[in-house]
């Protein structure tokens, strides 16, 4: 079966040290626009993994982006932001990264080059098949994340995958694969850029629609959010006195009673 590493094929662009600016900024742009079609395309794919994490989450399983570089931060990027986003508790939602939490800010030599470490991580959390692990890597060929979705499908927990590249180890690998064909990359083989805007995208479509499924979402509102500044407060605030049909100060003294605005509205509609 044919595989070619589209991340890694020369860029559109050349003599890129020859241009002004304003050139290299618009040139990247254009590559930028690029992205979200190629996200289009994998929608179906996307759809059948959240209904499996839904599915997961909803029967106590866990969801965990397993991932190296720039593909594992941005999967601790994304499980970070659901507890305060949408309530949960920081154990619902994982990132791991080959190289361990010093490598979210710096690279930790020969970490992803791995094949067993993977595993080991995961097996921390006491990882079951209650559980599903997503893969993440752009070129879809880093041994730490493929080696451990091999394991993981021996001992049949689920396993999902975010590449760009059709055909690779992990896609092949994966149960429920994602891959969003980018293309090159204006830098030659630099998959921060165009990759990792699409990973990004997919990992926001994927947590914010589970969480919808979840229930985490009234109307359009983060009625879960951690109240964790003075910003979010203030938009909880409004958010109950809208809702209410009442002012802005008996909101207020609502949402500090009872810490959210889901059970500030809900224990002022029992009330009233």
């Amino acid at each position: 079966m044919q595989f070619t590493k589209t991340t890694e094929q020369d860029s559109n662009y050349n003599h890129l040290e020859k241009m002004n600016v304003n050139e290299l900024l618009t040139s990247i742009n254009n590559e930028d626009k690029t992205v979200a079609f190629a996200v289009e395309k994998a929608i179906p794919q996307i759809e059948k993994l959240v209904k499996i994490i839904v599915d997961k989450l909803k029967n106590n399983g866990r969801l965990f982006y397993i991932g190296a570089g720039t593909s594992g931060r941005l999967g601790i990027l994304d499980a970070s932001e659901c507890p305060p986003t949408f309530g949960v508790t920081d154990n619902i939602v994982l990132g791991l990264i080959a190289g361990g939490d010093k490598a979210i800010r710096k690279a930790v030599e020969n970490a992803e080059d791995s094949t067993t470490q993977g595993w080991l991580d995961l097996k921390k959390y006491d990882i079951s098949e209650k559980d599903i692990v997503v893969g993440i890597a752009a070129s879809g060929t880093t041994p730490y994340v493929v080696s451990t979705l091999k394991t993981l499908n021996e001992k049949n927990i689920e396993t999902g995958c975010i590449t760009m590249n059709t055909n690779s180890p992990l896609a092949l690998t994966a149960k429920y694969p994602i891959i969003a064909i980018v293309g090159p990359e204006f830098v030659t083989g630099s998959s921060r850029m165009k990759a990792g805007t699409a990973q990004k995208m997919i990992l926001n479509m994927i947590t914010t629609s589970v969480m919808i499924k979840l229930g985490k979402i009234k109307g359009n509102k983060m009625v879960d959010m951690q109240l964790s500044n003075d910003k979010l407060v203030k938009r909880g605030t409004k958010m109950i006195a809208d809702e209410l049909k009442i002012n802005t100060t008996l909101a207020n003294e609502l949402l500090l009673k009872f810490g959210s605005v889901r059970k500030a509205i809900n224990n002022y509609k029992n009330e009233n």
